[in-house]
């Protein structure tokens, strides 16, 4: 799933200076989204450009959104050191004066224009409603069925897993894992990302170095934006845990997807999860996993839940034995395959922001 231009975000005050954006964005023919501010870091990262006053700025800065391109601040008067603080703050590459500045701005949004056509890769966030629920092997699916169809990227963001490159069964293919990967936020260009990362087919894997060192909101943030931006499927396995990087990854995510087997103690443990999944972003559906020790049918469990049933699967034979033997393999006509396509099919036939 691609997306055309995701317009600007408009973030000002004053209804003079947001007049004269208006009347700038329609002479280079970019459609503005006024707002206070970011719905969500998603939001920030997504848009094309973005354009503030001192006082969004301000808000914005406080709220730590990632570092990002094309951020311009304006203002109606020539700017005095308190503006150059605010543009600071947040990260902005250049302050102009509205109208005196409209070709410059004028410029910039048509080079956003062009710069953000070429469309950006969907995001899923994959999680267990509990420890070996199959999350990861989910993940894992889902990447290599994306893959089918274009460039995959599958971020391991759980450091205290046994990591993902065992699961793809890339362990010994060299290239970089988390500990190595010398990162604090910002942006990345997704080729020179995926050439440094070990990859199997069309999917690049960033793994856990087996270290326990906890990841950072900055640098998941800035991987998943890179894959975005270079129009890979970005597949994130997500830890059941409450941290900073696990919720920038829930909340970067088109679709979250709890994997849940068809027991009443995983359903248990899937309903706890839900408000917390749901607060970090609304677009989230289940998957559950056979077999079904009690009879509990798929339908049922999503009710219980009380989250959108995005696919039921049957147990996947020989699982543990391909794992432990050069890592997983997908078959076309195989459980964790036509899962995996039919979560893939419902994130491409649904619009950003209504996935489940």
């Amino acid at each position: 799933m691609t997306n055309s231009t995701h317009g600007v975000l408009a973030m000002i005050g004053d209804p003079v200076l947001r007049e004269d954006a208006d009347r700038v964005a329609a002479a280079a023919g970019v459609p503005l989204v006024h707002v206070g501010e970011p719905s969500s870091r998603k939001a920030w990262t997504a848009a094309a450009a973005v354009l503030l006053d001192a006082d969004a700025a301000a808000r914005c800065a406080r709220r730590v959104l990632p570092r990002r391109d094309r951020v311009t601040l304006l203002s109606v008067a020539a700017p005095v050191p308190a503006d150059w603080q605010a543009a600071i703050s947040v990260g902005a590459q250049q302050v102009l004066t509205l109208p005196a500045q409209d070709a410059e701005l004028v410029a910039a949004l048509s080079a956003a224009a062009v710069a953000d056509d070429g469309g950006r890769g969907p995001v899923l966030a994959v999680v267990g409603s509990r420890g070996g629920a199959g999350a990861s092997v989910f993940a894992a699916a889902l990447a290599q069925t994306a893959a089918d169809a274009g460039p995959a990227l599958l971020v391991d963001a759980d450091p205290w897993s046994g990591g993902i490159d065992l699961v793809m069964g890339t362990e010994d293919v060299p290239g970089l894992r988390w500990p190595d990967l010398a990162l604090q936020s910002g942006r990345l260009a997704f080729p020179a990302l995926r050439d440094a990362l070990p990859r199997r087919n069309q999917v690049s894997v960033l793994s856990s170095g087996r270290t326990g060192v906890d990841i950072d909101a900055g640098p998941l943030g800035a991987v998943i934006d890179a894959g975005c931006r270079g129009g890979a499927t970005v597949v994130c396995d997500v830890p059941r845990r409450c941290t900073a990087a696990v919720e920038a990854a829930l909340d970067a995510a088109d679709l979250v997807v709890l994997v849940t087997p068809a027991d009443v103690r995983s359903c248990a443990a899937a309903g706890a999860a839900r408000p917390w999944l749901l607060a970090c972003n609304p677009n989230a559906g289940v998957v559950v996993r056979g077999p079904a020790p009690g009879g509990l049918r798929s339908a049922e469990v999503a009710r219980i839940v009380e989250l959108p049933l995005l696919a039921a699967m049957r147990p996947e034979p020989g699982i543990t034995e391909l794992l432990e033997r050069g890592g997983l393999r997908m078959r076309r006509r195989a459980p964790l395959a036509g899962a995996a396509r039919r979560v893939l099919t419902v994130l491409a036939a649904h619009p950003v922001g209504a996935a489940a």
